[in-house]
């Protein structure tokens, strides 16, 4: 029977629009190519239809909306919280949380997700919960470097990665997967990173 998820390793370039040019925000290379299985999430549904018919060799050149992609920017997203959430044993989290720093944080229902640390001033810390990308249009430029049938060790492997530190979402971070820092009397985490750096 077949396997309907796919393997897919991809060399890419993404460009997004800047006063009126192309402006590259994001490029793998053959040696470190992008890798996903699809129907994971673990890239837009968008990128992945548009990605998954290619065969090995064949070249790519498409743009994604901002529908397509991350949506609008949203000024509801930016919210401030009390320096206590960031704090370890009644010491602010410094090494973490910095300006420009993107951190991964935890509702109450469990959901983790990314946000950037806008400000950190004297009593609040402004996070932004919006894509880095939200509002923009993506451009990708590249090369299909393989495309076949997930292996069931591939399969087994990435829902263990899934499940065990990264969320699916490894855009934002980099470094080491799966090593959260988990804070006392609040829902708030880091993670050293999901080791893909890719921002699908």
């Amino acid at each position: 029977m077949e396997n309907n998820n796919r393997f897919v390793s991809i060399s890419y370039s993404l460009y997004i629009d800047e006063d009126g040019e192309k402006r590259l925000v994001e490029k793998t290379t053959d040696d470190k190519p992008f890798e996903l299985i699809t129907g994971f999430g673990i890239a837009l549904d968008s990128f992945e239809q548009q990605v998954t018919p290619l065969e090995k060799g064949a070249k790519f050149d498409f743009s994604l909306t901002k529908d397509e992609a991350y949506g609008d920017y949203r000024d509801d997203l930016l919210m401030e919280l009390g320096r206590d959430v960031f704090s370890i044993n009644g010491h602010f989290d410094h090494e973490h949380v910095y300006q420009d720093a993107v951190i991964q944080m935890q509702n109450d229902e469990g959901n983790r997700f990314y946000g950037r640390v806008v400000e950190v001033g004297e009593e609040k810390v402004k996070i932004d919960l919006n894509h880095p990308l939200a509002g923009e249009t993506l451009y990708f430029k590249g090369e299909v470097l393989e495309n076949r049938e997930a292996t069931e060790d591939e399969i087994n492997h990435l829902m263990k990665h899934l499940t065990g530190g990264c969320g699916g979402h490894c855009g934002d971070c980099e470094g080491g997967c799966g090593h959260d820092h988990s804070h006392e009397c609040c829902d708030h985490q880091h993670e050293d990173g999901c080791g893909c750096g890719h921002c699908h």
